[in-house]
């Protein structure tokens, strides 16, 4: 195969024409938004003071560095995310395999939880289980946190599942069948295993979604993220400081998430 032939020079020119330009719109899209900001600080005779914002990241403790409340809370929020995905995989995974079932109760058991879920506030849900389902079983706000984001979560696995499983080809389940399978060692030998792969960049959105709405958590008293930058703000009267420096977290969390879906997308999509 002949190497692939150089670029042109004006075709080359074009191209860093393109670049520069891009990079100057770039430029002035910040500009704007800086200048914006200004105008903002001095309509509303607001003097900013971030330099009071790195205290709540990194303290300095009998000669040693400490994580601030902001990290601190940012820890909380990785534990419930991390428990709640791990939930939310195993009723979305259990739900889809319900709505594909034979049975008509299990069908409509999992439409009912899958339905009722997604068309009810996440808010609502954590304050029923909070306060009228916590105390039947025992769970305290963290395990009540981590099953409601669960719950959520996983309602819309089990539609991402759902379309994985239908994806695969009826061929492979009747290949599989044929050579006595059950439906059960089919689903786990032959139809979990590719759909699975098909699912994943849906899945890693799933994991994005949960960081965020687990700020909500902040509504019965878990000191993540969010409930500890209210704190601050309402301590400081540093707010627009704290919760642009709260969004900015979010945002460096979420985002690496974000593409790393983008480029798992694209290269299951090309088969690699």
């Amino acid at each position: 195969m002949s190497a692939a032939a150089p670029i042109p020079v004006p075709g080359r020119r074009r191209a860093m024409l393109r670049a520069g330009r891009d990079v100057l719109l770039f430029a002035l899209l910040l500009a704007g938004a800086a200048a914006f900001l200004a105008s903002g600080e001095h309509g509303l005779g607001y003097h900013w003071k971030w330099y009071r914002i790195p205290r709540y990241l990194v303290q300095a403790a009998d000669g040693a560095w400490a994580l601030g409340p902001l990290l601190r809370g940012l820890l909380v929020t990785f534990q419930i995310a991390a428990l709640a995905l791990v939930l939310a995989l195993v009723f979305g995974l259990g739900a889809a395999v319900l709505r594909l079932s034979r049975s008509f109760t299990a069908r409509l058991v999992a439409r009912g939880y899958v339905e009722t879920v997604r068309n009810t506030p996440l808010l609502t849900q954590i304050f029923f289980l909070y306060y009228v389902a916590a105390p039947v079983l025992g769970l305290d706000a963290f395990a009540s946190a981590v099953l409601a984001l669960a719950l959520f979560e996983g309602a819309y696995a089990a539609e991402i599942f759902r379309a994985g499983i239908l994806s695969v080809d009826r061929g492979q389940w009747e290949a599989a069948l044929s050579t006595g399978l059950t439906r059960w060692q089919t689903y786990r030998r032959v139809i979990l295993p590719q759909a699975v792969r098909r699912v994943l960049p849906p899945l890693t959105g799933v994991a994005v979604s949960l960081v965020k709405d687990s700020s909500l958590a902040s509504t019965i008293a878990i000191f993540e993220l969010t409930q500890q930058g209210n704190i601050i703000a309402s301590d400081t009267f540093l707010v627009f400081e704290t919760w642009f420096t709260v969004a900015a977290i979010y945002l460096c969390v979420t985002l690496p998430l974000s593409l790393a879906a983008a480029g798992l997308e694209r290269r299951l999509g090309t088969g690699c």
